[in-house]
């Protein structure tokens, strides 16, 4: 994504035969479509992420949602409208525990989620349980206490003969049987909550209170005659509710036993502090992988592959790196026509009411005492942050740090929003409704699901039903709704041939007879009527 490029050359893939589903492992169920972005706006993604698509690297993909396995319907959040839920909430005050006191959690709760770097350690699916802590009755036994045990219709018999004597010895709602068990039977039907009982208060405020009578009964027996006022009110008991910043501050302890600090730093085009930490965060990432994805240490092996790893500082790498940059240069030149001027590193996109930082590829690296423990890779778009990627470090797991690191971003976007209006959106990537696992990006609301038929964003609270009916919904409500941006003339398709970009129907009656209509109409009606006359189309 860059600006000295007006404007952005892809190559078509066309959609695959099927590979493996990373979610529920089917071998050729997961179906999408493909392609290789030489350059890319800012302006162009955003569009393309509008309509179901997404990058990984400078590969930029769209699932056949019809088709593949687990269907992927793009999700974003209102950044602005955003309020922690408590389980958001528990993890902020996790942070906060141990960035002021040391301790890490022993386990990852249940609602982190990123993938457990041991089975043990994470949350576990309905019905697994480790194996020492599942002891096993033996058969005999088991047969044992069948025997022993009443028929239905003989516990039923009972609880219709016996009747309640004393309300103190025997409760309404439960039934008494010989062996001393209780046998639970339907409530009955009460009246709500008594209106001559007090409120219920909260536990800490009744604390407090028991506190207060204590410390007054002390200072009564010692012959004080002062007594203790209570503290003042706090924000909360004020009916003033806290800011989603305020849970961020109060997370980040000013008097802690730790220090962490998240730094931005530009990927693409690679700014002066990414490369000087390069290194370090290349080696979180390898610790990442092979920690959560089973990665054997050797990936890519240096058998295969020589190595250099990105450092301005290591000769090895800035002895190469001319050269690099020289072959990238013949290589464009030669291939695509490029000039020469235009094969330099890429430079940063800016807008005058877009934020300081600039739009494109970032890096929101989380330091702790003076070392990376995680990255995010994020991308600043014209109206949204949208997370691509985060990796961390395997002895934090149990922080939570994919559920942490999204209210920073929220966060973060929310902080943009003040310098650029118009960006509003966290993006979280894909919402897959199959996968249980996925499905915490549902709880981030107020979100919105993209439509795969109809390409509006539709309340996610509207959707679910559909998605608990059917794995692929048309998640428009109204029938008669289309894409406004069908395609509606071929013709006008942009593409690159013979290092002249020219219309679609230009370049068929320069390669006459050509059969290329069908997988150029393809890629123009997934990409929209827009797209498709501003961005490139490479053809050989």
């Amino acid at each position: 994504m860059a600006r000295n490029r007006s404007c952005t050359i892809v190559e078509y893939f066309g959609g695959d035969d099927g590979h493996c589903c990373g979610y529920c492992k089917n071998e050729k169920g997961n179906v999408s479509h493909g392609m290789w972005s030489h350059t890319m706006t800012v302006q162009d993604y955003q569009d393309l992420i509008d309509r179901g698509w997404r990058r990984s690297g400078k590969y930029v993909y769209k699932p056949i949602m019809n088709r593949t396995c687990c269907p992927q319907y793009t999700i974003r959040c209102h950044a602005l409208k955003f309020q922690p839920s408590k389980s958001h909430k528990k993890i902020l005050k996790k942070m906060s525990k141990f960035l002021s006191k040391g301790q890490l959690p022993k386990e990852q709760d249940d609602d982190e989620p990123m993938d457990s770097v041991c089975k043990e350690a994470g949350p576990r699916a309905p019905g697994e349980a480790i194996h020492s802590e599942v002891k096993c009755t033996p058969i005999t036994d088991i047969h044992k206490e069948e025997a022993e045990c009443p028929a239905v219709t003989e516990v039923q018999a009972e609880i219709a003969d016996a009747t309640p004597t004393d309300s103190k010895t025997l409760g309404k709602d439960s039934a008494s049987v010989p062996d001393g068990r209780t046998i639970a039977t339907a409530p009955r039907p009460g009246m709500g909550a008594d209106p001559s009982r007090p409120p219920c208060r909260k536990a800490k405020d009744l604390r407090k209170e028991r506190h207060l009578q204590k410390e007054q009964m002390r200072q009564d027996a010692d012959g004080v005659s002062s007594t203790v006022s209570p503290p003042p009110p706090t924000p909360m008991q004020t009916n003033q509710s806290k800011s989603f910043e305020d849970f961020i501050t109060d997370s980040l302890p000013d008097n802690s036993s730790h220090c962490l600090e998240v730094r931005l730093v530009r990927s693409s085009p690679p700014s002066p502090q990414f490369k000087a930490s390069f290194d370090a965060s290349y080696q979180v990432y390898k610790l990442y992988q092979m920690a959560v994805h089973k990665d054997p240490p050797d990936k890519p092996s240096e058998s295969q592959v020589r190595l250099v790893p990105v450092n301005f500082e290591d000769p090895q790498f800035t002895a190469s790196y001319q050269q690099s940059v020289a072959l990238y240069a013949r290589y464009q030149m030669a291939i695509h026509g490029d000039d020469p001027g235009a094969c330099s590193e890429s430079e940063a996109e800016y807008s005058p009411d877009g934020p300081e930082v600039g739009y494109g590829s970032f890096h929101q690296q989380y330091w702790l005492d003076g070392r990376i423990v995680a990255v995010g890779v994020i991308d600043i778009l014209p109206t949204c942050v949208s997370s691509v990627y985060l990796y961390y470090h395997p002895d934090f797991a149990s922080l939570s740090l994919g559920s942490y690191s999204a209210l920073r971003e929220i966060a973060f976007t929310r902080q943009l929003q003040k310098q650029s209006p118009k960006l509003s959106y966290y993006y979280l990537g894909f919402y897959i409704h199959s996968c249980s696992k996925m499905r915490y990006k549902g709880n981030y609301r107020p979100s919105d699901l993209l439509c795969p038929e109809t390409y509006v964003w539709v309340p996610i609270e509207q959707c679910l039903p559909r998605l608990e009916n059917s794995c692929y919904a048309r998640l428009n409500q109204d029938p008669d709704a289309g894409d406004a941006r069908v395609l509606k003339d071929v013709g006008r398709v942009l593409v690159l041939y013979k290092r002249t970009v020219m219309p679609y129907a230009v370049y068929v009656r320069k390669r006459k007879g050509s059969s290329e209509e069908r997988e150029v109409q393809q890629y123009a009606s997934l990409v929209g009527q827009e797209c498709a006359e501003r961005i490139v189309l490479y053809r050989a």
